[in-house]
């Protein structure tokens, strides 16, 4: 077998055997046997976050989850975590943390409220939200004092950033489950997933990473992640000049950031519905067909929201008259 391959492993029998030209029967003397175990190193690596897109939470804590896949390796590799490269000791789950009666996290705050409707003087004394999302005997100590919005402003865009408004005092339990299912190839793939009670205010910005050992591979492998918060969305509107009757498309082209998990995101406009009559509108671009000449000076939200953090930018969208189109025969309703 010059060049082993992933089919040629299994069993291997030799036979030695004399043939009775009288009979003309073949009689075995004697046969062995050897099975050939092939390995091979895995191929890929990557990190996903579990359930996403998904929103930000402001007053109650959510469990994240990172998911590892390995494919591609024979036999199944070892694979672990590390977080900002520090092996992260887990409690192994056996079972998937929605068939824990124990595993959702409490509310921190028992009324849906608007940030302009928390007083912040209950805030600063740590009041709000006494509630234990870790399933540990040790309670948290208290919780931080509110921060206000950090606010930056940019020409015709407003760009506001939104933290929770809760924090633990508490180191994270992690828990970590590991299956590995088999594949048509031979190989197998391993998914290993590590789940905690995110904290936004310790957890924005840490590096986490999944390491495979295999003994196919002369030095582990790894994929690694950095949650971050989305800051600062970049906005195009097309085209630059709009004219009455035009479409105009608003689209978010990135960030000043890498951000992970991936965000949502939601468009709205402030003080009144958008031009189809929906409330809000889920995706990275809105488009306004044909925009009737009412909509100059209109002010436009997109909220991009992660786990880690929820960001606000406001575009204002000017309408220029066209010469093509006569005074009040624009179709007002696009």
């Amino acid at each position: 077998l010059p060049e082993v391959r992933i089919s040629d492993n299994g069993p291997y029998e030799c036979h030695v055997g004399i043939y009775d030209r009288a009979t003309r029967e073949k009689v075995v003397l004697a046969s062995g046997n050897v099975i050939l175990n092939v390995m091979a190193p895995p191929t890929s690596i990557s990190v996903l976050a579990a359930d996403t897109p998904a929103p930000f939470s402001r007053y109650q804590a959510q469990n994240f989850t990172l998911v590892c896949v390995v494919s591609g390796g024979k036999p199944a590799p070892l694979v672990y975590f590390k977080r900002d490269g520090e092996p992260i000791e887990a409690t192994p789950l056996p079972e998937p943390p929605a068939g824990a009666s124990s595993w959702a996290p409490r509310n921190l705050l028992h009324r849906d409220l608007d940030d302009t409707k928390v007083p912040k003087s209950l805030a600063a004394d740590g009041e709000v939200g006494m509630g234990n999302p870790f399933p540990t005997a040790d309670p948290p100590r208290g919780l931080a004092a509110e921060r206000d919005s950090v606010t930056e402003s940019i020409p015709e865009t407003v760009v506001s950033r939104e933290f929770p408004r809760w924090v633990h005092m508490a180191e994270p339990i992690y828990y970590f489950r590991h299956t590995h299912a088999p594949v048509s190839d031979g190989t197998v793939e391993a998914r290993a997933t590590l789940t905690w009670t995110l904290n936004p205010q310790i957890d924005n910005e840490a590096l986490f990473s999944c390491e495979v050992k295999h003994p196919a591979l002369s030095m582990p492998m790894q994929s690694e992640v950095t949650l971050v918060a989305p800051k600062g969305p970049k906005i195009t509107m097309t085209p630059t000049r709009a004219r009455v009757g035009d479409t105009v498309r608003i689209l978010v082209q990135g960030f000043q950031n890498e951000v992970f998990p991936e965000p949502l995101f939601t468009w709205t406009r402030v003080g009144s519905r958008l031009l189809d009559g929906s409330a809000e509108h889920d995706g990275k671009e809105l488009v306004l067909e044909r925009v009737p000449a009412e909509l100059n000076g209109s002010m436009y939200r997109c909220t991009a929201q992660n786990p880690l953090g929820s960001t606000d930018t406001h575009t204002r969208l000017i309408v220029f008259e066209n010469p093509n189109i006569p005074r009040g025969q624009e179709d007002s309703n696009g």
